[in-house]
């Protein structure tokens, strides 16, 4: 009976985290788009670079790095499950489940709080620039 409560409590918080953290927010849609003034760029078309600002280039791989980090975490967490489902009631892997799970919400925490840092510091130079 324990068993099966752990399993259906697991399965929920992991159906529950991947809902949660994959769904927009409607603070993040509400924010205005960064407009950029010209600043000399047409002068890269000319020679075949691109035009866009390098803060919304760097911008842009800030966010897409810190979204692998987010995949690798949620699969870690992923993996602790399945290490804690195949266990099979042994002490040993169920601990060491417990710490990969741990460990994969432990990075979460810390790559959402680089993600909501990061992007203040852009949104705020962008904003102190005036572009």
């Amino acid at each position: 009976m324990k068993k099966i409560i752990a399993t259906i409590l697991s399965l929920t918080t992991m159906f529950t985290l991947a809902f949660v953290l994959t769904m927009p927010l409607p603070a993040s849609a509400a924010t205005p788009p960064i407009e950029v003034k010209d600043l000399g760029l047409s002068y890269g078309t000319d020679t075949g670079l691109s035009n866009t600002d390098i803060r919304t280039t760097v911008a842009r791989i800030i966010k897409v790095a810190m979204s692998l980090l987010g995949i690798v975490a949620v699969v870690i967490v992923l993996i602790g499950g399945f290490k804690w489902m195949t266990a099979g009631g042994n002490d040993d892997q169920v601990g060491e489940a417990k710490k990969w799970i741990f460990s994969g919400v432990i990075g979460l925490a810390i790559i959402l709080s680089a993600y909501a840092l990061a992007s203040f510091v852009i949104n705020q130079l962008v904003t102190a620039t005036g572009i």
